[in-house]
Protein backbone atom coordinates (compact mmCIF):
# COMPACT_ATOMS: atom_id res chain seq x y z
CA UNK A 1 0.00 0.00 0.00
CA UNK A 2 2.80 2.39 0.94
CA UNK A 3 4.61 1.61 -2.32
CA UNK A 4 1.43 2.32 -4.31
CA UNK A 5 0.99 5.69 -2.59
CA UNK A 6 4.60 6.60 -3.32
CA UNK A 7 4.13 5.71 -6.99
CA UNK A 8 0.97 7.81 -7.21
CA UNK A 9 2.71 10.77 -5.55
CA UNK A 10 5.65 10.42 -7.93
CA UNK A 11 3.31 10.39 -10.94
CA UNK A 12 1.44 13.43 -9.66
CA UNK A 13 4.70 15.27 -9.08
CA UNK A 14 5.94 14.33 -12.57
CA UNK A 15 2.67 15.53 -14.08
CA UNK A 16 2.95 18.83 -12.19
CA UNK A 17 6.55 19.36 -13.28
CA UNK A 18 5.61 18.59 -16.91
CA UNK A 19 2.75 21.09 -16.77
CA UNK A 20 5.00 23.75 -15.23
CA UNK A 21 7.71 23.10 -17.81
CA UNK A 22 5.27 23.65 -20.69
CA UNK A 23 3.71 26.93 -19.59
CA UNK A 24 4.54 30.10 -21.52
CA UNK A 25 5.39 28.17 -24.71
CA UNK A 26 3.57 29.36 -27.84
CA UNK A 27 1.93 27.10 -30.41
CA UNK A 28 -0.61 27.59 -33.21
CA UNK A 29 -4.34 27.36 -32.54
CA UNK A 30 -5.57 28.31 -36.03
CA UNK A 31 -3.88 27.90 -39.40
CA UNK A 32 -1.61 30.64 -40.64
CA UNK A 33 -3.27 32.96 -43.17
CA UNK A 34 -6.91 32.34 -42.19
CA UNK A 35 -7.41 35.92 -40.97
CA UNK A 36 -6.66 39.29 -42.54
CA UNK A 37 -3.81 41.49 -41.34
CA UNK A 38 -6.37 43.22 -39.09
CA UNK A 39 -7.02 40.15 -36.93
CA UNK A 40 -7.76 41.34 -33.42
CA UNK A 41 -9.99 41.19 -30.39
CA UNK A 42 -9.97 37.59 -29.09
CA UNK A 43 -12.67 36.85 -26.51
CA UNK A 44 -13.91 33.55 -25.09
CA UNK A 45 -17.49 32.49 -24.38
CA UNK A 46 -18.65 30.38 -21.46
CA UNK A 47 -18.33 27.18 -23.50
CA UNK A 48 -14.72 27.89 -24.39
CA UNK A 49 -15.20 29.02 -28.00
CA UNK A 50 -12.95 31.86 -29.10
CA UNK A 51 -14.14 34.85 -31.14
CA UNK A 52 -11.90 37.20 -33.12
CA UNK A 53 -12.43 39.82 -35.82
CA UNK A 54 -11.63 39.78 -39.53
CA UNK A 55 -11.41 36.20 -40.70
CA UNK A 56 -11.11 35.80 -44.51
CA UNK A 57 -12.12 39.45 -44.96
CA UNK A 58 -12.48 42.59 -42.84
CA UNK A 59 -15.90 43.10 -41.26
CA UNK A 60 -16.34 39.50 -40.15
CA UNK A 61 -16.21 37.79 -36.78
CA UNK A 62 -14.77 34.31 -36.46
CA UNK A 63 -15.68 31.52 -34.09
CA UNK A 64 -12.85 29.15 -33.22
CA UNK A 65 -13.39 25.95 -31.26
CA UNK A 66 -10.93 25.08 -28.49
CA UNK A 67 -9.29 22.56 -30.85
CA UNK A 68 -8.72 25.21 -33.54
CA UNK A 69 -11.57 24.74 -36.03
CA UNK A 70 -12.49 28.10 -37.52
CA UNK A 71 -15.67 29.39 -39.14
CA UNK A 72 -17.26 32.74 -39.99
CA UNK A 73 -19.66 33.39 -37.11
CA UNK A 74 -21.19 36.52 -38.63
CA UNK A 75 -20.58 39.47 -40.92
CA UNK A 76 -21.06 42.92 -39.43
CA UNK A 77 -23.32 45.51 -41.11
CA UNK A 78 -21.87 47.06 -44.25
CA UNK A 79 -19.13 49.58 -43.46
CA UNK A 80 -18.47 48.26 -39.96
CA UNK A 81 -15.13 46.69 -39.01
CA UNK A 82 -14.52 45.30 -35.55
CA UNK A 83 -11.51 45.54 -33.28
CA UNK A 84 -11.83 44.65 -29.58
CA UNK A 85 -14.48 42.14 -28.41
CA UNK A 86 -15.67 41.65 -24.81
CA UNK A 87 -18.41 39.51 -23.29
CA UNK A 88 -20.94 41.21 -21.02
CA UNK A 89 -23.05 38.13 -20.27
CA UNK A 90 -23.17 34.48 -21.26
CA UNK A 91 -25.02 35.34 -24.49
CA UNK A 92 -23.93 38.91 -25.25
CA UNK A 93 -20.68 40.37 -26.48
CA UNK A 94 -19.67 43.86 -27.51
CA UNK A 95 -17.51 44.96 -30.44
CA UNK A 96 -15.55 48.17 -30.97
CA UNK A 97 -16.50 49.22 -34.52
CA UNK A 98 -13.74 51.66 -35.38
CA UNK A 99 -15.00 52.49 -38.88
CA UNK A 100 -18.47 53.65 -37.85
CA UNK A 101 -17.69 55.10 -34.38
CA UNK A 102 -19.86 52.46 -32.71
CA UNK A 103 -19.87 50.05 -29.84
CA UNK A 104 -21.90 47.16 -31.21
CA UNK A 105 -23.92 44.61 -29.25
CA UNK A 106 -24.16 41.03 -30.50
CA UNK A 107 -26.61 38.34 -29.38
CA UNK A 108 -24.64 35.10 -29.31
CA UNK A 109 -27.70 32.91 -29.89
CA UNK A 110 -29.53 34.84 -32.61
CA UNK A 111 -26.40 36.51 -34.09
CA UNK A 112 -28.34 39.78 -34.15
CA UNK A 113 -26.10 42.86 -34.28
CA UNK A 114 -27.35 46.16 -32.86
CA UNK A 115 -25.75 49.50 -32.01
CA UNK A 116 -25.28 49.99 -28.27
CA UNK A 117 -23.69 53.41 -28.71
CA UNK A 118 -22.94 55.56 -31.75
CA UNK A 119 -20.51 58.35 -30.83
CA UNK A 120 -19.43 60.59 -33.74
CA UNK A 121 -16.98 62.38 -31.39
CA UNK A 122 -14.94 59.18 -31.06
CA UNK A 123 -11.81 59.02 -33.21
CA UNK A 124 -12.06 55.25 -33.68
CA UNK A 125 -13.10 53.00 -30.79
CA UNK A 126 -10.27 50.52 -30.50
CA UNK A 127 -10.40 48.17 -27.54
CA UNK A 128 -12.86 47.51 -24.75
CA UNK A 129 -12.69 46.60 -21.06
CA UNK A 130 -15.77 45.59 -19.12
CA UNK A 131 -16.75 45.44 -15.44
CA UNK A 132 -19.04 42.94 -13.78
CA UNK A 133 -21.83 45.58 -13.63
CA UNK A 134 -21.65 45.96 -17.42
CA UNK A 135 -19.81 49.28 -17.54
CA UNK A 136 -17.61 49.41 -20.64
CA UNK A 137 -14.42 51.43 -20.96
CA UNK A 138 -13.27 52.18 -24.49
CA UNK A 139 -9.86 53.30 -25.74
CA UNK A 140 -10.05 55.83 -28.56
CA UNK A 141 -6.79 56.64 -30.37
CA UNK A 142 -6.11 59.20 -33.07
CA UNK A 143 -3.17 57.61 -34.84
CA UNK A 144 -2.48 60.57 -37.12
CA UNK A 145 -2.18 63.00 -34.21
CA UNK A 146 -0.57 60.46 -31.82
CA UNK A 147 -3.28 61.31 -29.31
CA UNK A 148 -6.14 59.51 -27.63
CA UNK A 149 -9.08 59.45 -25.22
CA UNK A 150 -10.95 57.13 -22.85
CA UNK A 151 -14.74 56.75 -22.96
CA UNK A 152 -17.26 55.08 -20.70
CA UNK A 153 -20.32 53.40 -22.21
CA UNK A 154 -23.16 52.15 -20.02
CA UNK A 155 -25.54 49.30 -20.78
CA UNK A 156 -28.25 51.75 -21.79
CA UNK A 157 -25.96 53.15 -24.48
CA UNK A 158 -24.93 56.40 -22.81
CA UNK A 159 -21.37 57.44 -23.66
CA UNK A 160 -19.22 59.77 -21.56
CA UNK A 161 -15.75 61.11 -22.32
CA UNK A 162 -13.69 60.41 -19.20
CA UNK A 163 -10.15 61.40 -20.20
CA UNK A 164 -8.82 63.40 -23.16
CA UNK A 165 -5.39 64.69 -24.22
CA UNK A 166 -3.65 61.35 -23.84
CA UNK A 167 -1.22 59.62 -26.17
CA UNK A 168 -2.37 56.89 -28.59
CA UNK A 169 -4.63 54.98 -26.20
CA UNK A 170 -4.89 51.33 -27.16
CA UNK A 171 -4.93 48.37 -24.75
CA UNK A 172 -7.32 48.78 -21.84
CA UNK A 173 -8.20 46.57 -18.87
CA UNK A 174 -9.80 46.50 -15.41
CA UNK A 175 -8.04 45.04 -12.36
CA UNK A 176 -9.54 41.96 -10.65
CA UNK A 177 -10.96 44.05 -7.78
CA UNK A 178 -12.36 46.52 -10.37
CA UNK A 179 -10.73 49.46 -8.59
CA UNK A 180 -8.08 50.23 -11.24
CA UNK A 181 -8.26 50.86 -14.98
CA UNK A 182 -5.10 50.27 -17.00
CA UNK A 183 -4.61 51.98 -20.36
CA UNK A 184 -1.55 51.88 -22.61
CA UNK A 185 -0.29 54.36 -25.19
CA UNK A 186 1.20 52.54 -28.17
CA UNK A 187 3.40 55.27 -29.61
CA UNK A 188 4.49 56.79 -26.29
CA UNK A 189 5.14 53.32 -24.79
CA UNK A 190 3.43 54.15 -21.47
CA UNK A 191 1.01 52.12 -19.37
CA UNK A 192 -1.13 54.28 -17.09
CA UNK A 193 -3.25 53.36 -14.08
CA UNK A 194 -6.39 55.19 -12.91
CA UNK A 195 -8.57 54.73 -9.85
CA UNK A 196 -12.17 53.80 -10.73
CA UNK A 197 -14.88 55.40 -8.57
CA UNK A 198 -18.17 53.64 -7.72
CA UNK A 199 -19.76 55.86 -10.41
CA UNK A 200 -17.26 54.74 -13.04
CA UNK A 201 -15.25 57.95 -13.20
CA UNK A 202 -11.44 57.97 -13.27
CA UNK A 203 -8.89 59.77 -11.10
CA UNK A 204 -5.33 59.60 -9.75
CA UNK A 205 -3.57 58.98 -13.06
CA UNK A 206 -0.12 57.47 -12.51
CA UNK A 207 2.50 55.73 -14.63
CA UNK A 208 2.67 51.97 -14.13
CA UNK A 209 5.52 51.24 -16.56
CA UNK A 210 7.29 52.83 -19.53
CA UNK A 211 8.99 50.73 -22.21
CA UNK A 212 12.06 51.78 -24.16
CA UNK A 213 11.29 49.92 -27.37
CA UNK A 214 8.52 48.18 -29.31
CA UNK A 215 4.86 48.99 -29.53
CA UNK A 216 1.89 47.93 -27.42
CA UNK A 217 -1.56 46.74 -28.39
CA UNK A 218 -4.19 44.81 -26.40
CA UNK A 219 -3.69 43.66 -22.82
CA UNK A 220 -5.55 41.65 -20.19
CA UNK A 221 -5.24 40.90 -16.47
CA UNK A 222 -4.94 37.51 -14.83
CA UNK A 223 -6.75 36.84 -11.56
CA UNK A 224 -3.67 37.94 -9.57
CA UNK A 225 -3.71 41.37 -11.15
CA UNK A 226 -0.76 40.87 -13.50
CA UNK A 227 -1.08 42.56 -16.92
CA UNK A 228 -0.37 40.53 -20.08
CA UNK A 229 0.69 43.15 -22.62
CA UNK A 230 1.00 42.37 -26.33
CA UNK A 231 4.22 44.02 -27.53
CA UNK A 232 3.34 44.70 -31.16
CA UNK A 233 6.39 44.40 -33.38
CA UNK A 234 8.50 42.52 -30.84
CA UNK A 235 6.57 39.25 -30.93
CA UNK A 236 6.36 38.92 -27.17
CA UNK A 237 3.89 39.17 -24.31
CA UNK A 238 5.30 41.05 -21.33
CA UNK A 239 3.64 40.07 -18.05
CA UNK A 240 3.77 43.03 -15.66
CA UNK A 241 2.98 42.94 -11.95
CA UNK A 242 0.59 45.42 -10.29
CA UNK A 243 3.75 47.15 -9.03
CA UNK A 244 4.93 47.76 -12.60
CA UNK A 245 7.69 45.13 -12.81
CA UNK A 246 8.16 42.70 -15.72
CA UNK A 247 7.89 39.24 -14.16
CA UNK A 248 7.73 37.10 -17.31
CA UNK A 249 8.23 37.47 -21.05
CA UNK A 250 6.53 35.03 -23.43
CA UNK A 251 7.98 34.69 -26.92
CA UNK A 252 5.40 34.17 -29.65
CA UNK A 253 6.02 32.69 -33.11
CA UNK A 254 4.95 35.83 -34.98
CA UNK A 255 5.96 39.46 -34.42
CA UNK A 256 2.76 41.53 -34.67
CA UNK A 257 0.95 40.53 -31.46
CA UNK A 258 -2.30 42.50 -31.46
CA UNK A 259 -4.46 41.25 -28.59
CA UNK A 260 -4.92 38.55 -25.98
CA UNK A 261 -7.64 36.73 -24.03
CA UNK A 262 -7.89 33.93 -21.47
CA UNK A 263 -9.93 30.73 -21.75
CA UNK A 264 -9.70 26.96 -21.58
CA UNK A 265 -11.21 24.66 -18.97
CA UNK A 266 -9.31 26.32 -16.13
CA UNK A 267 -8.97 29.83 -17.56
CA UNK A 268 -5.20 29.48 -17.91
CA UNK A 269 -5.03 29.17 -21.70
CA UNK A 270 -4.08 32.41 -23.45
CA UNK A 271 -5.14 33.18 -27.02
CA UNK A 272 -3.15 35.77 -28.97
CA UNK A 273 -3.93 37.27 -32.39
CA UNK A 274 -0.91 37.66 -34.72
CA UNK A 275 -1.36 40.16 -37.54
CA UNK A 276 1.74 39.18 -39.52
CA UNK A 277 0.93 35.45 -39.44
CA UNK A 278 -2.84 36.14 -39.72
CA UNK A 279 -3.70 33.50 -37.14
CA UNK A 280 -4.18 32.83 -33.45
CA UNK A 281 -1.42 31.45 -31.27
CA UNK A 282 -1.89 30.04 -27.79
CA UNK A 283 0.09 29.35 -24.65
CA UNK A 284 -0.54 28.19 -21.12
CA UNK A 285 -0.20 30.51 -18.13
CA UNK A 286 0.11 29.71 -14.44
CA UNK A 287 -2.88 31.93 -13.56
CA UNK A 288 -6.45 32.19 -14.79
CA UNK A 289 -7.80 35.29 -16.51
CA UNK A 290 -9.71 38.02 -14.71
CA UNK A 291 -12.53 38.10 -17.27
CA UNK A 292 -12.65 34.29 -17.46
CA UNK A 293 -13.50 34.22 -13.75
CA UNK A 294 -16.12 36.90 -14.30
CA UNK A 295 -17.62 34.84 -17.15
CA UNK A 296 -18.01 31.84 -14.85
CA UNK A 297 -20.58 33.84 -12.88
CA UNK A 298 -22.72 34.62 -15.94
CA UNK A 299 -26.00 32.76 -16.32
Amino acid sequence: MKKTILIILALLNASYLFAQKNIFIASDLSKEGEFTSNCEGPAVDKKGNIYAVNIKQDGTIAQITPDGKTSVFLTLPEGSVGNGIRFGSANTFFVADYMQHNVLKVDLQTQKVSVLAHVPAMNQPNDLAIMSNGTIFCSDPNWTASSGQIWKVTQDGKAELLVKDMGTTNGIEVSPDEKILYVNESVQKNVWAFDISPLGTLSNKRLLIKFDDGGMDGMRCDDKGNLYITRHGLGIIDIVSPQGKIIQTVKMKGKLTSNISFGGKDGKTCYVTLQDRKCIETFRSNNAGREWKMMKKFK
